[in-house]
């Protein structure tokens, strides 16, 4: 059945800014002062990357890696330890203004809230990270622009599962061809398609690489004025910047009308 479009699903790191750096250069900060002697190269960290979930990732690596490493009877908590000092040093970056958002967010969130349409965070992310992203990046709390923030462990399955798509529109009361999802990834892609949401896909250094094949659209990035979009897979050609108008006739040409 067709539909209007209603509402937009962002996905963060990577969509909203280029955080996924920041994250790498935080995860480092975490072993160092555990005194560990890992470090994540930027080549290490696109790896694994194809795991979603902080925690999931570090036992990934332990796995994958570093076989040998001893744990501690409780490797769970020792992980989540990890974890949260990792949460601590990404938090602190992100209060000393290092991470801005990426061209074209901000200009679409205000514009959309103004229009009407309906606004949802969908991430794997821990809810500390959006919050802090926004409040120092975006100068406002994520509440004041977004009626749900689904975000780290609300469901079982993190993507490339549907799972935290499916939440969305459970929560919101809103079928899956009334929305369009913004991701940056291979991961984030599955995930919304298997929940039969269309995608704008913005890629990033990290991901450029991915199989984007079923997306409704690849960008460079949202676009702004002095810093123009460019489409790299997509049917509808766009203008300069992504705007509320033209998601709705991208959306309107996915639902077949």
């Amino acid at each position: 059945m067709q539909s209007e479009l209603q509402a937009l699903l962002f996905d963060v790191d990577g969509t909203l800014a280029d955080t996924e750096e920041v994250h790498r250069q935080a995860f480092n900060a975490a072993f160092s002062a555990a005194k560990l002697d890992w470090v994540w190269s930027p080549e290490l960290y696109h790896e694994l990357l194809s795991v979603t979930g902080g925690k999931e990732r570090i036992r990934f690596y332990l796995d994958r890696d570093r076989p040998d490493f001893q744990l501690p009877p409780d490797a769970d908590e020792f992980i989540a330890g990890l974890h949260r000092s990792k949460t601590e040093h990404y938090v602190a970056m992100l209060t000393r203004g290092e991470v801005p958002l990426r061209p074209g967010v901000e200009r679409l969130i205000r514009e959309a809230h103004a229009d009407g349409l309906r606004l949802a965070i969908v991430t794997t992310t821990t809810p500390a990270n959006v919050s802090a992203l926004f409040e120092h990046s975006f100068g406002a709390h994520e509440d004041e622009w977004f009626e749900l923030v689904a975000a780290g462990g609300v469901v079982p399955k993190k993507k490339p599962a549907p799972d935290i798509y499916n939440y969305a529109l459970e929560k919101m009361g809103l079928e899956a061809n009334q929305c369009l999802a913004l991701e940056d990834s291979g991961n984030g892609l599955l995930s919304a398609r298997a929940a039969g949401i269309d995608v704008v896909i913005t890629v990033n250094r990290y991901t450029d690489q991915h199989d984007f094949t079923h997306a409704a659209l690849v960008l460079d990035n949202l676009g702004e004025v002095d810093k123009p979009c460019r489409m790299i897979e997509g049917k509808l050609q766009p203008g300069p910047v992504i705007d509320t108008d033209y998601l709705r006739r991208l959306h309107a040409e996915c639902q077949g009308v």
